[in-house]
């Protein structure tokens, strides 16, 4: 059982490179105790000394559970002995130990980072491919941004919309949907493609089959920039713009 048990907050701060998880562990230590990081909890089981406190830990987005690619360790701010026990991995389920022994008296502040690449937040991984040369998507995905645009058809039947909301699951079947200025909502499903640059690329359908096209999505880690549709049966065209606010 651990000594200590938080969650980290969300991080507010926007100078983490594009593409990079980070959490920023922040603690007041009194003499030995042992980190665990799994998600976005922290769980200190104290050895010696006073219970380690919380001083200001924060992170961009949880520790994945699943297998990491580019797992650093770093030491931002020590008094003394700081090191990793053990890297995230499938047979400790997802989780950094990290020890720390601090010999000098009362508490001292250690400060140290976990990062990783977050390419399978933002889009598939690589080298993810199946046999037959399909794309093959592996990575689950949340959005509800708030923003504005426009979804025009035929060039004169203009409607406002709102809010959006983009939903992936690991089969690579997305629904996106906005809320609009005549009730009923805009509603688009489909499979997603091979990314394009920094965004993400679907093949999707209108909500009544009857409009088909490519949406183009650009997302940072936690939440949508902007989606475009250019979508048609042939005769009917409907053009989709909407930026988040």
């Amino acid at each position: 059982m651990a000594d200590t048990r938080f969650r980290v907050r969300q991080m507010n701060r926007d100078d983490v490179p594009f593409g990079k998880g980070q959490c920023d562990i922040r603690l007041q230590v009194d003499n030995e105790v042992e980190v665990a990081v799994q998600r976005d909890v922290v769980s200190i089981h104290t050895i010696s000394g006073q219970e380690a406190r919380d001083d200001g830990s924060e992170c961009n987005q949880p520790l994945p559970d699943r297998d990491l690619r580019g797992f650093q360790f770093e030491v931002k701010d020590s008094r003394n002995d700081i090191r990793l026990v053990s890297e995230p991995s499938r047979r400790n389920d997802f989780t950094a130990i990290v020890r720390i022994r601090d010999g000098a008296g009362g508490f001292g502040r250690y400060h140290f980072r976990l990062s990783w690449e977050i390419t399978g937040s933002i889009g598939p991984e690589p080298r993810r491919d199946r046999p037959d040369g399909a794309f093959a998507w592996n990575n689950a995905m949340s959005f509800r941004d708030p923003g504005r645009g426009s979804a025009v058809f035929n060039g004169a039947d203009v409607r406002r919309i709102f809010d959006a909301t983009v939903d992936i699951d690991r089969g690579g079947r997305i629904v996106v949907s906005f809320r609009t200025d005549r009730g009923r909502p805009l509603v688009f499903t489909g499979t997603m493609m091979r990314p394009e640059g920094r965004g993400l690329k679907a093949d999707v359908v209108s909500e009544d089959r009857r409009l088909h096209g490519p949406m183009f999505l650009t997302v940072d880690e936690r939440r949508v920039l902007s989606i475009s549709l250019e979508a048609t049966n042939g005769r009917d065209r409907l053009r989709v713009n909407w930026d988040r606010r």
